[in-house]
């Protein structure tokens, strides 16, 4: 008598039918479906006998069934990515839902795309642009006001200073005067082109003038020592008579050195007197 040869679960006889082996048991197609097979990922149904099946990490599907989650193009021959939510993409909606959006049209910046990246932000080449000419910035050089970009041009005319010498506008080191503003290699001095910013000089006739020059060049010379009459330090004050100029520690009469700041006196040819020495000359 021949062997019975039957499903492990229902025990009906396999002979001459189709029959799955699973786990070393011998299956019908009916408990297969029922209680073996792997459910599809997509649709929930079992997946059967006779459909071909998919796997990627512990999950199933029918191949049908296997497809983009945005686009629902077939993936069973297909590159995908599998996100963390458990949804399979092709590869371009996968980089299209995992790039950065462009802050200027708000569409997906596309994996080799030309974009530009500042301050954790990204926008397409040509959606970066200057907020005044609308001209793309790519490359250059640009400045910023408030949340908006301008090209190095279009800043400099709508908010950079100009320069109370050349008249240009000022971008870079600059310097405030007596509230005008001045490039740092316009602010020198008048005479020997030295700059002035951070040292000592003094305005003369709307002009500046370093130390040095000054006292060569421009300061009046005191009438009583020859030195000139800057201002600086000792000698801040003079005595102007005529056409004459003295310090007003210089200011003493010839004879008896009596400071005359102050008191009356007399010049007699370039010396000065005190009243009483001008009685005796």
């Amino acid at each position: 008598m021949t062997e019975r040869f039957d499903c492990f679960y229902c025990r009906d006889n396999l002979q001459g039918k189709k029959y799955v082996n699973k786990d070393d048991k011998h299956v019908c197609v009916r408990c297969f479906e029922k209680l073996c097979a792997n459910t599809c990922a997509e649709c929930r149904r079992p997946i059967g006998v006779d459909a071909k099946e998919l796997t990627h990490k512990n999950r199933h599907w029918h191949e049908d069934c296997f497809r983009c989650a945005k686009c629902y193009k077939p993936l069973a021959n297909e590159s995908f990515a599998a996100r963390d939510d458990g949804k399979v993409m092709c590869g371009k909606c996968g980089a299209r839902e995992d790039s950065a959006r462009c802050q200027g049209c708000y569409k997906v910046i596309m994996p080799g795309d030309k974009n530009v990246e500042y301050k954790h932000k990204v926008w397409h080449e040509e959606c970066f642009t200057c907020f005044e000419c609308k001209q793309p910035i790519r490359s250059l050089s640009f400045l910023t006001k408030g949340d908006d970009f301008y090209c190095t041009p279009c800043h400099e005319k709508k908010f950079a200073k100009n320069c109370a010498r050349c008249k240009e506008p000022i971008t870079a080191n600059g310097i405030t005067y007596q509230d005008k503003p001045w490039h740092s290699e316009c602010f020198v001095c008048q005479t020997c082109r030295k700059p002035l910013a951070g040292g000592r000089f003094t305005a003369h006739e709307d002009y500046f003038y370093c130390v040095d020059c000054y006292k060569t060049s421009v300061a009046k010379k005191c009438s009583g020592c020859q030195n000139p009459i800057t201002g600086f330090g000792k000698g801040t004050n003079v005595v102007n008579y005529e056409n004459n100029t003295w310090h007003e520690y210089c200011f003493n009469c010839k004879k008896c050195s009596l400071s005359l700041a102050h008191k009356r006196f007399v010049l007699n040819g370039e010396n000065i007197y005190c009243t009483d020495c001008a009685k005796k000359l």
